[in-house]
């Protein structure tokens, strides 16, 4: 499991800001819930003085991705939308007091919302709304311009990096040609040559002792801990979805309202998997109660 700051704790379990800014009026909306993260950022600032007065989200993703969206909101409200604009992933990150390499990509979405609800306010399109250029990543839609501009901006050098900022290469890395095509192709800038047998430099070993097993009743508790930070999220668009059992590591569940029956139900249901996968750092396979075999529902 990874390591997490407690400033990154404090955001996850007592997240600022959480849900729609009343009267906002800048919004930026990036990511896929099919993808695993979505972040909604809502503004309101102040048209005389183009100060944002409030600031709020709602995001979808693991606690990384709350926490990255919780400390942002934090962090600009009470700037000029200009001063805004100056945050970078890296501020965010520094800010939560670290985030593991695999996480920097929750402080990256958080920048780009950001720039997206900053683009809404001053009826401009999204530079960087990634609709141009050619989709490297097809697994989590990334493309090149958001590889080579995460890469320039974070002083990237290795596949494993993009991947950690981007999640580009993650899934079936088929992708990691092209991305080493623009490695290559920045590193060349910079007048250096791209390695692809380089690794990123291994953080400090920390010594810590070893952690027992989760007891079936510690799972249970903290896969209702995850389902509830993901609530306000599914309520918003009338849905929910409620723990039914967990037999070993298979976590039975109901959809409720808009989320069942829902076209979206099985991204929905993978967004789920996910969270608990990196929340509780083991595999764990979520589906639908009603798939439940036979002799468990009767023990039910």
């Amino acid at each position: 499991m990874w390591d997490y700051s407690d400033k990154v704790k404090d955001h996850f379990f007592n997240p600022k800001n959480a849900g729609a800014v009343e009267n906002a009026n800048a919004i930026g909306e990036v990511g896929s819930i099919s993808c695993g993260d979505a972040l909604r950022l809502t503004l309101r600032v102040n048209d005389e003085t183009e100060i944002i007065e409030d600031a709020g989200f709602q995001t979808f993703g693991c606690g990384s991705a709350i926490a990255s969206s919780s400390v942002l909101t934090e962090i600009i409200k009470g700037m000029t939308v200009d001063q805004a604009l100056e945050v970078t992933n890296q501020d965010i990150a520094d800010e939560l007091e670290g985030l593991p390499p695999e996480k920097m990509h929750c402080s990256v979405m958080g920048r780009e919302a950001l720039q997206a609800a900053v683009a809404n306010y001053r009826g401009e399109v999204w530079k960087d709304d990634h609709e141009e250029g050619a989709l490297i990543c097809r697994c989590f839609a990334v493309d090149e311009p958001m590889i080579r501009d995460v890469i320039i901006k974070n002083n990237l050098s290795t596949v494993e990096e993009v991947t950690n900022y981007t999640k580009a290469g993650g899934g079936c890395s088929s992708c990691h040609e092209g991305i080493e095509e623009i490695l290559a192709d920045v590193l060349a800038v910079r007048g250096e040559s791209f390695d692809a047998t380089a690794k990123p430099a291994a953080p400090a070993a920390k010594s810590t002792p070893a952690v027992a097993p989760l007891t079936t009743v510690q799972k249970i508790k903290r896969i209702e801990m995850v389902l509830e930070s993901m609530r306000p999220m599914l309520k918003a668009d009338g849905g929910d979805v409620e723990l039914v059992d967990v037999v070993g590591n298979t976590v039975y569940v109901n959809m409720i309202g808009a989320c069942s029956g829902c076209q979206m139900a099985s991204a929905t249901l993978g967004g789920v998997q996910q969270r608990l996968i990196e929340d509780l750092g083991e595999f764990f396979k979520v589906v639908p109660a009603s798939q439940m075999p036979t002799q468990i529902a009767a023990g039910a």
